[in-house]
This record gives C-alpha cells, sequence and structure tokens, in this order.
C-alpha cells in the first residue's frame, strides 16, 4: 500500500503547478493533504476510483484537511471532538479493516510563540486522542507536525532553536509521542540521513539552497512495524513551499 501526505499551501493555487500530475502519477492508495485553504464548493476535485472527504476551517482561506482512498473507509470522523481544536479543519480520521489512518495539520506556535501555550494543549490532546484510538486497532497519522524533531531535521539549528517549529517544548512532544510507542516511519529507515527536508521558506531563495526543515511525517503505531517497507520525501516536487512524502506499506 501506497500513502502520500502532502501540505499543499492552498489547493487551488496548486492545482496550477502541477498537482494533478503528481496525484496521476504517483497513484497513491491513501493520498492526504493539509492547509487545503478553501471552502466547500470553491474546487470540485475529479478523481475517479477514489472516495473523497474533507475538512473546512470555519476561518476562510485558512488551514483545511482532505483524505481521498480508494477503499472506502469503514467510518470518517473529523476534528478530535473537542470544540477549542476543532473549527480550523486540522484533522480527518478515517478507520480501515487493521488501522485507523488520520491527516493532520498541526497548529502552528507562530510569530514570538503566540500561540505555544495553546499548541502545547493540542500536542496533549491530540496524543491522547491517538492512544485511545489504538486500544482498538493500530494508527498511522501524518501530516504537517509543524515541528523539526532532531537538529539533523533543520539546516539551521543553532540559529532557529527558540523560534515556531524549533522550540524545546515542541521538540519535546514529539519525543513523547515517540516513546510513548509510536515510529517516525522516515527515521526509521533513514536514521543518519542528512539534508534531506520538506519544507523551505518562499523567502532568501532557501529552496535553492535546500535550507529546510522535516516537519512533515508519517507517525506509525509500533504494532506496524513489520509492515513497513519504505519511506520517502519527494523532494523533487514542486508547487508548494513544502514537497509530498510516502510511506509504503507491506
Amino acid at each position: 500500500m501506497k500513502f502520500i501526505s502532502w501540505n499543499v499551501n492552498g489547493i487551488r493555487a496548486c492545482m496550477g503547478k502541477g498537482f494533478m500530475d503528481f496525484f496521476n502519477t504517483i497513484d497513491a492508495d491513501i493520498f492526504c493533504l493539509q492547509e487545503t485553504k478553501m471552502q466547500e464548493g470553491q474546487l470540485v476535485l475529479d478523481l475517479p476510483g477514489y472516495h473523497q472527504y474533507w475538512n473546512y476551517a470555519e476561518k476562510k482561506g485558512y488551514s483545511g484537511t482532505a483524505l481521498f482512498t480508494r477503499t472506502e473507509p469503514i467510518s470518517v470522523t473529523y476534528g478530535l471532538g473537542i470544540e477549542e481544536h476543532d473549527k480550523e479543519g486540522r484533522v480527518i480520521t478515517a478507520e480501515f479493516e487493521d488501522f485507523y489512518f488520520i491527516t493532520v495539520y498541526v497548529p502552528n506556535s507562530q510569530d514570538e510563540l503566540k500561540r505555544l501555550d495553546y499548541r502545547m494543549k493540542w500536542e496533549d490532546d491530540f496524543l491522547q486522542y491517538v492512544k485511545k484510538l489504538e486500544e482498538k486497532k493500530p494508527v498511522i497519522y501524518c501530516g504537517d507536525l509543524n515541528v523539526a524533531h532532531k537538529e539533523i531535521d533543520i539546516k539551521n539549528p543553532k540559529s532557529n532553536r527558540h523560534n515556531a517549529d524549533f522550540t524545546d517544548e515542541e521538540r519535546g512532544k514529539m519525543t513523547d509521542a515517540l516513546n510513548s510507542g509510536l515510529i517516525d516511519t522516515f527515521r526509521f529507515f533513514y536514521p543518519d540521513q542528512e539534508q534531506i527536508y520538506s519544507w523551505w521558506s518562499y523567502r532568501f531563495k532557501a529552496r535553492e539552497k535546500n535550507a529546510g526543515w522535516r516537519i512533515d511525517y508519517f507517525i506509525c503505531s509500533e504494532s506496524l512495524k513489520d509492515r513497513l517497507e519504505d519511506a520517502k520525501i519527494h523532494t523533487e516536487i514542486f508547487g508548494s513551499d513544502h514537497c509530498p512524502i510516502e510511506l509504503d506499506l507491506k
């Protein structure tokens, strides 16, 4: 099985930058989006053979997630079931026969860490949500998690240490999640791989210089370890300030 996740930074803009070419070529079983930045009815995607699920933010042109799957899920839920978290369209959970699959767009702590306290609450509530699901069956979640976990995951760790997405607090929450029996699938296969990133600022020719951050992930339950086949980061694909990431499962 092939899974793809991509923060498209506005699906309507990405459509004009080769989105459908990549979608058709990659031929995924499940394809997830984050930061769709649209409301219902603003775009109709023709994806024959796929069931489509969208979660929109109340605020226009902001956040939002989508999940496209060949196999129809047993059930689909939106959000975490917690009102303060569920107005921004950040989570879609699809239940399949042998796992839960979640696309998630984790809140950014923002400039001057204005939202860091909220982010910490989100992290705790999201992990609790995942662990509750895990009591029933394994979980795979993917998306823009807005954190570069280790220094190896960011081009300039020292100068970014107290910036959003690389604070000690955010990195600590990721460590907590992985210590709870979850796997960062890219690092499972490539523990020492340097200079592979999934996001680059649009400023300062960052992508050209590969001054990036690895902030997009596939995370899975430890019990799926034997089914992991490969994890990829498609740095060759443009169309957004993020590139798509992939997980292959036996």
